[in-house]
Order: structure tokens, then sequence, then C-alpha cells
């Protein structure tokens, strides 16, 4: 707050109150910015977020209103804090700027127990917007994306038994050995994607009821609940429902009360013989953090880990979304790709999807140029210094030989090419002299080494799909 002389009146205005019965100014306009509030967020909402909000000073041009708990003040200064600057100086043209604050021992609307023991975690993550009390079934279940279908589903080596356990599930939920069925791996691999195909799977005859949530927002709506006095409620609608999917499990890691309440639900619905599908970005034996009674209850059915991504199963996504969009990608484009975004399949069709709209919308046709031009910050994040091994690498792959070909004394064209193309990179991309490299080619002179630069040039001149594959590898290692 900004140091300086009051102005106005300091009392604080209970802010259950309804009626106009302000004796100053300031308390007026607060009640009339509370209904405009109300009247923008809807009952519910505005009784479990805002109703505690309660009006403090007017130090100069700067107003503080108080809030009970830390939890209540973060929530509502990610959600609500603009808006209240807005109305506040709709109201009052002297009012610049409103701070919300803690204040302890302020008068609060009862929520019921296990509260307080929550009060930190707004800081965790964050905040899911849109939280409500919950009023019925189809409140506890985030929409299911109709783009995420197992036919969408690209299947690789690192993701078919996820897939397949999937599958299995979708087919015959509560399946022995498959309850609960727990899918682990990193970001982008495709998780949220395989539970929403489980989802669509099962809802298309209407028979199984499915909800499916984050566990951020599994938390919110308890917390709700219990804002609002509806726990019971909560729990018996939650507990109702056929198959339950929890999305990013790991969030509830130091949730105590929440983790007590999952615990409780899982058990519930599992003893009442429904499906319960959970994922994570560790398996339940790695999620430190969890009670160890939930662990275990956690990887007592099916655990299916979802690999990093292989170069073949990247081309196959690409392959796909770019087929599935209209716009041709040339298949150079789609390997660069698939060669430097290598970690995260969000991030590598998020990038796909740049160079289509960028086509789209100049009218011109997608190129290896055209790539690194309008990808360029995204590219940045990958680079790294090239090293001659990992160009001998890289060659070897893209021409399908052996690593241990480029010190090997084989003469072979399919061998000797490849070699001469690494030397020509390693002498293109890296500040290694000419004998330097000549030594990580099987010790080879430094006269081989110039030799090979020189022919690579000369065949780059003379054959451009060859000249294409030594620049399509270029671009992918440089940094």
């Amino acid at each position: 707050m900004k140091g300086g002389t009051m102005v106005e009146n300091a009392q604080y205005l209970d802010a259950s109150a309804s009626a106009p019965g302000s004796t100053t100014p300031l308390e007026t306009a607060w009640v009339r910015v509370r209904e405009k509030l109300k009247s923008e967020v809807g009952e519910v909402e505005y009784r479990t977020w805002l109703r505690q909000i309660v009006l403090g000073p007017l130090d100069e041009d700067e107003l503080t209103l108080y809030l009970p708990t830390r939890f209540l003040r973060d929530w509502v200064r990610s959600q609500y804090e603009e808006r209240l600057q807005t109305l506040w100086r709709a109201e009052r043209e002297d009012i610049k700027g409103v701070e919300l604050q803690v204040k302890r021992g302020l008068p609060e609307v009862s929520m019921g127990d296990g509260d307080e023991a929550e009060e930190g975690i707004g800081e965790a993550g964050e905040i899911a917007p849109q939280i409500a009390a919950p009023e019925n079934r189809s409140d506890l279940a985030v929409p299911l994306d109709p783009r995420f279908t197992f036919d969408t589903f690209i299947v690789g080596k690192p993701n078919e038994f996820a897939y397949a356990c999937a599958r299995r599930v979708a087919e015959k939920p509560s399946s022995p050995g498959f309850n609960p069925l727990f899918l682990y791996g990193g970001v982008g691999l495709g998780k949220t994607h395989l539970m929403h195909a489980i989802g669509t799977e099962l809802t298309r005859t209407g028979k199984v009821s499915v909800a499916y949530m984050s566990a951020e927002k599994f938390m919110y709506r308890f917390i709700a609940a219990i804002r609002s006095q509806s726990t019971m409620e909560f729990k018996e609608q939650l507990r109702s429902v056929d198959v339950l999917m929890i999305d990013d499990l790991q969030f509830l890691i130091g949730k105590d009360n929440t983790q007590e309440e999952f615990f409780h639900t899982f058990n519930a619905l599992v003893d009442a013989g429904r499906q319960i599908i959970v994922s994570a970005d560790k398996s339940p034996s790695d999620l430190s953090g969890l009670e160890d009674r939930l662990r275990t209850r956690l990887g007592c059915g099916m655990v299916a880990d979802i690999h990093a991504t292989t170069f073949e199963l990247r081309i196959s996504i690409l392959e796909a979304k770019a087929k599935a969009s209209g716009t041709h990608v040339p298949s150079k484009v789609l390997e660069y790709l698939a060669h430097k975004i290598t970690t995260n399949v969000r991030e590598l069709e998020g990038a796909l999807n740049r160079l289509i709209a960028h086509a789209d919308l100049v009218g011109r046709p997608v190129t290896l140029d055209t790539t690194q031009d309008v990808l360029k910050d995204m590219l940045k994040a990958h680079d790294r210094r090239v090293t001659i091994e990992e160009i001998q690498r890289k060659v070897s792959e893209h021409w399908n030989i052996r690593l241990t070909d480029m010190s090997s004394a084989r003469r072979a064209r399919a061998v000797a090419r490849p070699r001469q193309v690494a030397m020509y990179l390693a002498k293109q991309l890296t500040s290694r002299s000419l004998p330097e490299i000549g030594r990580k080619f099987g010790n080879r002179d430094h006269t081989t080494v110039m030799h090979a630069v020189n022919r690579v040039t000369e065949l780059m001149d003379q054959d451009t799909s060859f000249a294409e594959d030594v620049e399509l590898l270029r671009r992918m290692l440089e940094g």
C-alpha cells in the first residue's frame, strides 16, 4: 500500500452485505461494484470466490481490498483483479489502482472442514478458469476433444503398448488387470490424446458416463465444493460415473487433503466395478510426494509407459498431419522438422501448423528456406554446438549405414560417399582443422579430407538431388 494520508473512512465493510446501507461514498461505490461483479460472474461463482472480499482503505489514489486467506487472495488476483480495477475506475475517477491483500481475522463465510489445510494451494501452479460448485454430472467433466480419437493417433514402437492398453479399456472397461489404467510419459507424447480417445469411444453408445478432468481441475472443484458447502453432492456425483479419467496426476503432489479425497473416490469407484484411468509424467513408484497407499493402488492395475518418439514415428506423425491439412509439404521439410524437434510431439505439430498457416496466408509454397525463417524462434531453442560425432551419426542415419563405417577402410560407394559428405560437413560446421577431422575418420590423412570436400562440392553442382540431401543435413546440424 502506498504511504500517505487517509482520505476516506478506512473502516471495513462486510462483503456479504447485500443492501446499500453504507455511510461513506466509498462504501456506496463498493456496493455497486459488488453487484456488477455478481451479475457478470453469476451467483454461484460470486458466492464461491468473491463474497469474502472486504473493503479496505483508500490511500491517495490506491484502494486496498482484503481477503482472509492467501489462497483466496491469489485466486482473485489471477482471475478478477483486472475486472476489479476497471469497475472501480468507472465508479471513482480518483482511484487509479486496486491492491489485494491478505488480512487475518476478517469475518469469513462458512467454508466447511478442511479449507485451511489447503490454504497455500494457489501457489502450486496455474489456476483453472471457470470453477464453480458442481450442480449435475455434466459439470464434472471437461468436454472431450473430437480431434483426439484412436483413428488420429499415430502408432509406433514408443507408444504401441500404451495404445493397445487404451484400446482394451475402451472396448472392455474394468477388465481384470486393467483397472486402474495408468499412462505415463513426458510432455507432449500422447497421454491426453489416448485418454480423450478412450472417452470418445466409450460415450459413442451413450450407455457409459465418463468424467474427464485434469488433477488441477479436480482439486479446484473439490475446494469449490467445500466453499459452497456442497462436498457431499460433489462426492456423490463424482462416484456415480462409470469411468473417471484424471490427467496429470503429479499436480496433486503436496496437496494432502485433495489426495485424501481422490484416494477415497478411487476406492469407491474400483470397489463398485467402475473404471479409473490416470496419467502422469512418471510411473507411480517414481511419484515421490504422493501418499504410499495411493501410489500402491495406482500401481496395482496396468501401467503403460509412452517412450520418447523415434525419428520414424515423428515422420509418420508429420506426414499424417500434412495430409490432413491438404497442403503440400515437401518430404525434405518433414525430415528437417523430425530431426530438429525431437522431444515434444505437441511442439512438432505446432511447428507444422505454423508452416501451413504461413503458406496459406502469404500464398507461397513451403520450402526449407521458409521453414527456417518462419520457425527461427522455435528452432533456436533446439540449436546446439555441432560435433564431428554428431555429424557422423546424422549422416549414417540419413544414408542407413553403420556408424563404424565412418572410420572403416571400406571403399564401396554406398559407404565412401556418405563418409565424404560427413567430412565436408565437418569442415563447414566445425572449427576443426583438416588433420583433426581426418583423425576422427579412422586416422585419415588431411589430403583425404581435402579431396572429400572438393568432391562433394563438385557433386552438389552437378546433382540437384544430392545437393538437397547435403543441404538438408547441414540445416539439421548447424547451430
